[in-house]
């Protein structure tokens, strides 16, 4: 037998399905000890509101180990809506992506700068956030991390601002998310209160979100292109040939066809966001529009029927991970409302939040979801674990739900960009050839400002009765 005494063994982070599954078990072993109680609760204004100070403790109602696994094939029907719909939203962009629409216009857009030098980057980043707080494209950018490095290179700069200039371009706009359907729209389907509606105020946030990474990654390209010892990634620099901007013209050229395909795109969002805020429109009409313009946008774009529909299903292959997590993630939900506890985690939650200071209720809030975060990196799966839990809460602490909303989604996205669960981190910094502790270096500062930024805006929606 080989001796591994003195061996370093490698710490293996559990797949996030792992994760998930560990806290159902947890959840049903949680039933047999914790005591069980319910609130009451009334319908009010199209809403199901926690009565305060009705809590109160019932008999016990252990799971039994089979009722645990019974909880998934549950969990999935009760998340059948939002599981459908991100797989139909995934499968229409899947289509839009088959055009090469969206791939051939960064690169023209790119090319086109080339002579502009500095400016690129914030031009760059606005247009990745723009696909961020519109679409909710995260691990769908890491396409583009060649080209965005190949362009950093060849004005002076070096991996870290390419890699920036995609990756923090399109997570601002995915904090920011006025218009994403897989964070904000699931998350506030939860929460029962109008969809996309706060949309104001995640666009101000959004803009401070915005220009301090534009500012960071701004300054530190500055540094390097003055002085090329800077750079973080100096040493790995100096073996790498660097790449021609000739070189960097791998996708199509930027076709009439490519064009139409956008402005398909941006006509669907224009027409799902008349839909929400004067028609009453959510997650099914949402889907349909989404399909109707993934149709129109694939038949501009040249697909034949048979590509047409092997990219509506590649698309949905995608986002599999994330749909299916939904359920996973539901089966807790089902798991503690079977053992009538999760009214007990609720009034204890409430107890410990509660003595903060109003305004700063929902700072706690979103230090819990920036913790959870770590382990459920999946925007919608954490949706599916916390909002449940976080509406009760912010209904017993006098809050507005959109601030419970306003919170998940600030701490579901900011550490993405840092925690080495995130798979588009991971994906991003695989294809760029970065180390994990080299970014963790050149981010980290970048991280702790968005987080203070967060923070004094879930103070602010506080004060100002954000609804």
């Amino acid at each position: 037998m080989e001796q591994t005494t003195g061996e370093k063994r490698k710490f293996i982070i559990p797949h996030t399905y792992a994760i998930i599954f560990s806290i159902i078990i947890l959840a049903m072993l949680a039933t047999y000890f914790l005591p069980a109680g319910q609130y009451e609760r009334v319908e009010e204004g199209g809403r199901t509101i926690v009565v305060e100070n009705s809590y109160s403790q019932v008999d016990q109602s252990p799971v039994s180990i089979f009722e645990m696994f019974t909880a998934i094939p549950l969990g999935m029907q009760a998340g059948a809506r939002i599981i459908f719909y991100i797989f139909l939203v995934g499968g229409a962009f899947g289509i839009i992506r088959a055009t090469g629409a969206i791939e051939s216009g960064v690169n023209a857009l790119v090319q086109r700068m080339q002579g502009s030098g500095i400016w690129l980057i914030p031009i760059s980043m606005t247009v990745f956030s723009i696909l961020g707080f519109s679409t909710g494209m995260s691990e769908e950018t890491i396409i583009f991390v060649p080209i965005g490095i190949a362009i950093a290179r060849a004005l002076g700069y070096d991996a870290l601002v390419g890699t920036a200039m995609v990756s923090t371009g399109a997570a601002s706009g995915f904090i920011g998310g006025m218009l994403n359907p897989f964070t904000v729209g699931i998350a506030q389907e939860i929460a029962e209160v109008k969809l996309f509606s706060g949309i104001g105020f995640r666009s101000v946030v959004y803009v401070f979100i915005l220009l301090v990474a534009i500012i960071y990654v701004m300054r530190y390209a500055k540094k390097i292109q003055a002085d090329p010892t800077k750079s973080i990634m100096y040493d790995i620099e100096q073996k790498i040939k660097l790449v021609k901007v000739s070189d960097i013209d791998t996708f199509d050229k930027f076709t009439t066809r490519h064009i139409l395909v956008l402005l398909t795109l941006l006509t669907g969002i224009l027409v799902n966001m008349y839909g929400v805020f004067k028609l009453d429109w959510f997650l099914d009409e949402l889907a349909a529009n989404f399909i109707i313009v993934g149709f129109v946008a694939g038949i501009l774009g040249g697909l034949n029927i048979n590509k047409l529909f092997d990219a509506l299903v590649d698309g949905m292959k995608i986002v599999a991970f994330g749909a299916l997590i939904v359920g996973f993630a539901r089966a807790i939900l089902v798991v503690l409302e079977s053992g009538v506890i999760i009214d007990t985690i609720v009034y204890s939650l409430v107890q410990v939040i509660s003595h903060l200071p109003q305004a700063f209720n929902a700072v706690g809030m979103f230090a819990v979801q920036v913790i959870i975060n770590f382990f459920i990196p999946s925007g919608s799966g954490q949706a599916a674990t916390t909002m449940p839990i976080m509406v009760p809460i912010a209904d017993l602490l006098g809050m507005e739900r959109q601030v419970a909303v306003l919170a998940f989604q600030y701490g579901d996205a900011i550490t993405n960009s840092i925690i080495p669960t995130s798979a588009a981190l991971m994906g991003y910094l695989a294809i760029a050839g970065i180390p994990y502790e080299r970014w963790v270096k050149f981010i980290w500062k970048l991280i702790v400002i968005w987080l203070i930024i967060a923070a004094i805006a879930l103070v602010a929606a506080v004060m100002l009765g954000v609804s």
